[in-house]
Formats: C-alpha cells, sequence, structure tokens
C-alpha cells in the first residue's frame, strides 16, 4: 500500500509540473536544452504576465526558430550564445550581456561554446497564451 501511495504521489507531481511547464519545454529538455521556470505572476498591465526562467544549453545545442506572445529580456548568465533574430545579423553574446527581443519576432538560440551555456529569460507575455511558437 505505502508503494502504490508513494506511485500516485509521483504521478500526481509530474502531471502538475507538466500543467505548470509549457509542452514545448519538454521538447527543448530532449534536445540539450533545460529550461526551469523560476517565477510566474501576473502584472498589472491588463492580459499580461511576467515568467521568469533559466535555459540551461549543453554545447553546441539549440532551441529553433520561435517567438512568444510577448516581449523577452535575456541576460546571459554563463557561456556563448548565439541568437538569431529574424531581419537582423546574428550576434554572440557572453555571461554579462543582455537581449530584448520584440514580442512575436522569430528568434533562436545556440550554445556556440565548448561548456554549458546557460541565459536567464524574462518574459513579459499575454495570458493564457502559449509560452512558446515554434516557427514553421
Amino acid at each position: 500500500m505505502k508503494a502504490y501511495k508513494k506511485v500516485l504521489s509521483v504521478a500526481f507531481t509530474v502531471f502538475c509540473l507538466s500543467s505548470f511547464f509549457s509542452p514545448e519545454a519538454g521538447f527543448a529538455q530532449q534536445t540539450g536544452v533545460k529550461r526551469t521556470d523560476l517565477q510566474k505572476h501576473y502584472i498589472e498591465a491588463p492580459g499580461y504576465e511576467t515568467i521568469q526562467a533559466r535555459i540551461d544549453f549543453e554545447p553546441g545545442k539549440a532551441v529553433g526558430m520561435h517567438s512568444h506572445p510577448g516581449e523577452e529580456v535575456i541576460y546571459v548568465l554563463e557561456g556563448l550564445l548565439e541568437y538569431q533574430i529574424d531581419g537582423e545579423k546574428a550576434v554572440v553574446l557572453k555571461a554579462g550581456d543582455v537581449l530584448f527581443i520584440p514580442a512575436g519576432k522569430n528568434h533562436s538560440a545556440k550554445n556556440v561554446g565548448k561548456v554549458k551555456a546557460a541565459e536567464l529569460a524574462t518574459y513579459i507575455v499575454k495570458k493564457d497564451k502559449p509560452l512558446l511558437v515554434f516557427k514553421k
């Protein structure tokens, strides 16, 4: 009976976490990119919320072209990350560098270094919309 309760507890935890994280986060984790949501809050701007996450990239791994239903503010924590924003020249950022990505703008990110890289991403996005939409 104890083992059954433990299995139910684990299953419930997985269900709750999968409800909090988007399906796209699971996709990213399977490709050597891990997103850890740190906090999520409704803000005073009607219809918007803020989500803050840490994104870890194994060497050579990337998140393909995608967009968000709002702005993304990036702070590179470690490593070298190359960002490509549609219509702009690619930029390589190192720890301490920042980047602003406008709402709805397709972009990608790739670890171009030889060691793990990470960013702190802050999203100011529309509530009840998918956080991440991959470009088709």
